[in-house]
C-alpha cells in the first residue's frame, strides 16, 4: 500500500472513488467561516478542481472562527490565502481564485465560465445568494447552500434538509421568499440550524467599494461555522461519490 496522502481515503472509497473525486469540479462562493472549511475538506478528500470566489480580506474580527484568519494573513485577500493553503495540502488540486464580489450582474458568467458542476453557496448577502442560486439552477448545477450559522451555539440543532423543508431559520425563510418571487426552485440542499438565533448587534455603516451595504453584525463562536462547513462538504462528497462501490480492491 502506498504511503501517499490519499492512502487513508483510498481504504474508504477505493480507486474508483478517488478517480471520481479527482475528476470533479466544485465552485465555492464565499470563503468566510463556512466556505473555507468546505474548500479545505473537499481538497483533502481529493476533489480535483475548485473555483474559489470571495471579495473580502482577512480582518481582525475573523480570528475567532475563520480558517484563513491568522495574524500573519491580516489584510490579505481570502481567496489568495485559501489558494495557497490548498496548494500546500493538495498540490494536484487545480485552483481558480477570483477576488471579486458576487452579484446579480456577474454570477451567471462566473458560474458558466468555471464549468463547475457543483455549487457550494457560502455567502451571506441574501439578494446575491438568491441570484447565485437562480443562475446555478439555470445552468443545471447541483446546489448546496449554507444558511445562518451566526448567533447560535448548539451544534446539536444543525440539520441538512431541502430548502423547502427547513424550519426555524430566518435566513432560509427570507431566501425562500426571494426564490419563490423569482419563480425559482426551492429543491436544493441546505445546512441550517433549528436553534432560535440570539440577537445580533446593531447594523454597521456600509462598506466602501463594490457591494457596500449596511451589515448586520452577528455573534459567532469558533466551532459553529466550521461545523456547517464540514457538514456541507460531507454532503457534497457523498453526492459526488453516489453510485461508487465504497471498498478498496
Amino acid at each position: 500500500m502506498s504511503d501517499d496522502a490519499s492512502v487513508r481515503t483510498r481504504i474508504l472509497i477505493g480507486e474508483a472513488g478517488l478517480a471520481r473525486l479527482a475528476a470533479s469540479h466544485v465552485f465555492i462562493a464565499g470563503l468566510g467561516g463556512v466556505g473555507a472549511y468546505v474548500a479545505e475538506n473537499l481538497a483533502r478528500a481529493g476533489v480535483g478542481r475548485l473555483t474559489l470566489v470571495d471579495h473580502d480580506r482577512v480582518g481582525p474580527s475573523n480570528l475567532n472562527r475563520q480558517l484563513v484568519a491568522l495574524h500573519s494573513t491580516l489584510g490579505q485577500p481570502k481567496v489568495e490565502v485559501m489558494a495557497k493553503r490548498i496548494a500546500d495540502i493538495a498540490p494536484n488540486c487545480r485552483i481558480s481564485a477570483y477576488h471579486t464580489f458576487l452579484q446579480a450582474e456577474n454570477v451567471r458568467t462566473l458560474l458558466a465560465e468555471s464549468e463547475a458542476t457543483v455549487l457550494a453557496d457560502c455567502i451571506d448577502a441574501i439578494a446575491c445568494k438568491a441570484a447565485l442560486i437562480q443562475a446555478a439552477q439555470v445552468l443545471g448545477m447541483q446546489i448546496y447552500s449554507s444558511m445562518g450559522a451566526g448567533n447560535r451555539l448548539d451544534p446539536g440543532q444543525v440539520r441538512m434538509a431541502r430548502l423547502n423543508q427547513t424550519e426555524g431559520c430566518p435566513l432560509a425563510r427570507e431566501l425562500r421568499g426571494l426564490l419563490r418571487h423569482a419563480g425559482a426552485s426551492l429543491d436544493l440542499w441546505t445546512v441550517y440550524s433549528r436553534e432560535r438565533p440570539r440577537p445580533a448587534a446593531p447594523r454597521e455603516t456600509p462598506d466602501q467599494g463594490p457591494g457596500g451595504r449596511p451589515k448586520t453584525v452577528n455573534g459567532t463562536i469558533s466551532y459553529m461555522p466550521a461545523f456547517f462547513g464540514v457538514y456541507l462538504a460531507g454532503a457534497i462528497l457523498q453526492q459526488l461519490l453516489a453510485g461508487i462501490e465504497m471498498s478498496a480492491k
